[in-house]
């Protein structure tokens, strides 16, 4: 442990606490509650979906939204832009460690956060946007790299991830230009370290129906140019970032039709000599009652080379499919879940979490002619006198894949609690575990333990 920089980094710690207090105190600004955390933390009680994964219902071009109020002002005559200021922070850390297979482990405990600013619009047509991200180590040993929580040599970092001008071109449909969060199933935030994937790009997105009952169409498209990886402070090609040396970026379009309790959509991902991806999903949900709900989904990847076959250095073409099924019974989701690879190459996920039905905390069981099943329970305590408290608890094995490359099994443990008021309001705890076990070669395992605190900052006055 390096005494001098775990100082250091309090200090700095410190430092912006303090700032922060003053722009509070005497910037007159209202620092609303960052729910985002807490609300994704809640979907995953309600759905199956990993954290990190973004299925295709989910997707969303536009980005999070500061849940704040605006600036206080003494008159409401200021200008849009500057009435509909709103501010958003969140503290958060994080401790990980994990025994990998090889013998070695990486661990780590960082401390930071996020403050994002968001504008009002001018002329009713131009907005900006602005988050700045922090981590910092508290306790990273040099010989325990590779948490992804820092940056390599256990150094921490500061990077103003997103900085973005949004344009409205009628109520539905928008425009930005600049680096932001996008989340769809192949490029998306995969916040599950201490800050997330962030792109520079270009794109088009907005919603039509919707109203008295008609079916609902998300749609949106753009170019993606570069990614600031998780426990990165600088952005770097989409290209580069999938493993090849050259410079390209990656051409996307999607849309995902909703109606009542069905959903389907699709998206195209090309990047012209690294790779051409195509995802297509559908969902739909059966009510049995007033809290049981029976649901099925299905899903189709296939990932090809294209052009001078510059990722890898040859051709190569594979896909997966899957099937998953929720039952919800009151407070429990039980899950099942089913999915193949075909032979050709392994899936990839170069620029967010596997989208993959069993994909899961460590393992994304996208090997090729790998076939994986999953079994998963969750549960909600609120029914029971323990409100804020839940807990899942899953199983995938995966089989087809022989030497070099084992089969292996995954049991993950999760446990979280979320305050819902009194003095630790805003704070969200969550327990995570992993064991994976390789099936030949030794039979090695592998042990992941992750602890995170988020903290949302309160408005003044609460």
């Amino acid at each position: 442990m390096n005494v001098h920089r775990d100082a250091g980094s309090c200090l700095t710690c410190l430092a912006a606490r303090i700032a922060l207090g003053l722009v509070l105190v005497f910037g007159g600004i209202s620092i609303a509650s960052a729910q985002q955390q807490q609300q994704e933390e809640q979907q995953q009680i309600e759905s199956s979906t990993e954290q990190g994964a973004t299925e295709i219902d989910q997707s969303d071009l536009s980005g999070p939204q500061p849940d704040g109020t605006i600036v206080r002002t003494p008159s409401e005559e200021l200008a849009p832009f500057w009435r509909d200021s709103k501010f958003s922070a969140q503290a958060r850390t994080f401790y990980f460690d994990r025994d990998k297979y090889d013998d070695t482990s990486s661990e780590a405990w960082a401390i930071g956060g996020s403050f994002t600013y968001r504008s009002g619009y001018l002329a009713d047509f131009l907005r900006f946007g602005a988050t700045a991200y922090t981590s910092q180590p508290l306790y990273a040993p040099d010989d325990k790299d590779g948490t992804l929580l820092l940056q390599p040599g256990q150094e921490g970092y500061t990077v103003l991830g997103q900085w973005y001008g949004e344009v409205k071109f009628t109520d539905r449909i928008f425009g930005a230009i600049g680096a932001k969060e996008y989340n769809t199933p192949y490029i998306n935030k995969n916040d599950v370290r201490m800050t997330p994937n962030t792109f520079e790009g270009a794109t088009i997105y907005g919603t039509a129906g919707g109203t008295d009952g008609a079916p609902e169409v998300r749609f949106g498209g753009g170019y993606i140019a570069k990614i600031k990886e998780k426990n990165a402070d600088d952005f770097k090609w989409m290209s580069q970032s999938a493993g090849a040396t050259v410079e390209r970026g990656v051409s996307v379009a999607g849309a995902n039709l909703k109606y009542v309790d069905f959903a389907i959509g699709a998206a195209e991902y090309y990047s012209d000599d690294i790779i051409n991806i195509f995802y297509a999903e559908s969902k739909y949900a059966l009510p049995l009652g007033e809290t049981t709900r029976l649901s099925f989904a299905a899903q189709f990847a296939e990932q090809h080379s294209v052009g001078d076959d510059l990722l890898t250095g040859a051709s190569f073409s594979t896909n997966q499919w899957g099937l998953k099924s929720d039952l919800a019974l009151g407070p429990t989701l039980l899950t099942l879940a089913y999915t193949d690879t075909a032979d050709g190459a392994n899936m990839r996920a170069p620029w967010s979490g596997y989208p993959g039905y069993t994909s899961v905390q460590v393992k994304d069981f996208n090997r090729a002619s790998e076939r994986a099943v999953l079994a998963r329970a969750a549960y909600d305590f609120s029914s029971i006198g323990a409100p804020g408290w839940s807990t899942y608890v899953l199983y995938v094995h995966g089989s087809g894949v022989v030497s070099p490359n084992y089969n292996e099994n995954e049991t993950d443990f999760n446990l979280q609690w979320t305050p819902k008021g009194g003095a630790l309001r805003g704070l969200s705890f969550r327990l995570r575990y992993a064991y994976i076990e390789q099936r030949g070669g030794g039979d090695p395992n592998i042990n992941d333990l992750r602890f995170i605190v988020n903290y949302d900052f309160p408005r003044p006055g609460e």
